[in-house]
C-alpha cells in the first residue's frame, strides 16, 4: 500500500469568534443567537455553566465560581474575540467586573458582554430614562433588578412579573402568552419596555410587539446579541428584531 504525505494549508484568518456561556438549564439563548447570526461570517461556540434552581441571589453568585473553567473549555488554547455571559440576574448578583475578571483569567484580553450591561448601553443610545420592566423572576430577584437600575439613574415606572423560580420553567412559557401579556402593560409614562431573562422566549416577538404598542422593546438576549456584534465590529444591518438594531 502506498502512503502519501500531503502538507496541509491553513487559513490565514478566521471569522470573529464568540464564546457564549449559557446556564445549564437555559432552553432559549442559543436559539436566539442563531436566529440573528446564522449565515453571517461569525463563529459561535457555546459552553454551559452549572446552574441551581430555584434561582436566588446566593445560587447565582455560586454559579459564577465556575466561569474560569467554563470559559477555558471554549476552544481551549484558542483566542476568542468576545465572551457573552448569558445570565441577566447572575450579572447583577456577581457584578460585571467580577465576571470580566473571571473570563479573562482563562482568556486574557477578551472582550466581555452581559445582558444587563448591554441593556444599559442600549438605554444610553436610545436615550431611555423612564422604564417599564417585565420579568419571569421571583420578588427577591426583581428587587435586585430594580435596585441595579436605580443605581444607574434609570427610573422604574412599573414592573410586572410571572414569579417563576426555575430557569427550566421560564423557558417553557408560551411565546404567544408572553406577547399577549406584554401588550396589556400600560406604557404611557415609559420610554421603553425591558423584558429581562435570557431564558424567556421574547426575541422573536419583539418586532411585532413594537408595532403593536408603539414603544421600543428591549430584551436580555436582544441587547446581549446587539452588543456582541458591536464588540466584534460587525456592522452589517440586522432586520426583524427590533428598533435597537437600527442603532
Amino acid at each position: 500500500m502506498k502512503l502519501t504525505k500531503v502538507e496541509p494549508k491553513y487559513l490565514k484568518k478566521h471569522n470573529p469568534r464568540v464564546g457564549l456561556i449559557t446556564l445549564s438549564s437555559d432552553l432559549r439563548i442559543e436559539k436566539d443567537f442563531n436566529k440573528i447570526i446564522y449565515d453571517k461570517d461569525i463563529d459561535l461556540y457555546c459552553n454551559r455553566i452549572k446552574s441551581y434552581n430555584p434561582l436566588t441571589n446566593e445560587t447565582l453568585k455560586k454559579m459564577a465560581d465556575d466561569i474560569p473553567k467554563v470559559t477555558e473549555n471554549i476552544l481551549p488554547d484558542q483566542k476568542l474575540d468576545c465572551v457573552a455571559y448569558g445570565c441577566t440576574s447572575g450579572t447583577i448578583a456577581v457584578g460585571y467586573q467580577s465576571i470580566f475578571e473571571k473570563v479573562n483569567l482563562a482568556k486574557p484580553n477578551t472582550k466581555v458582554t452581559t445582558p444587563i450591561t448591554s441593556a444599559l448601553k442600549a438605554f444610553k443610545i436610545l436615550k431611555i430614562k423612564r422604564l417599564s420592566i417585565f420579568t419571569p423572576y421571583t420578588d427577591e430577584i426583581n428587587q435586585s433588578v430594580i435596585n441595579y437600575f436605580k443605581k444607574e439613574n434609570i427610573e422604574i415606572v412599573e414592573l410586572s412579573y410571572f414569579d417563576i423560580a426555575s430557569d427550566l420553567d421560564i423557558g417553557k412559557v408560551d411565546p404567544q402568552h408572553v406577547f399577549d401579556t406584554l401588550t396589556k402593560i400600560d406604557l404611557t409614562n415609559s420610554d421603553a419596555l425591558f423584558v429581562s431573562c435570557t431564558a424567556l422566549p421574547v426575541l422573536t416577538i419583539i418586532n411585532e410587539l413594537e408595532k403593536k404598542i408603539s414603544k421600543v422593546v428591549l430584551s436580555s438576549n436582544q441587547t446581549l446579541i446587539w452588543d456582541t456584534l458591536k464588540e466584534i465590529n460587525y456592522d452589517d444591518k440586522v432586520e426583524g428584531f427590533g428598533e435597537l438594531f437600527n442603532n
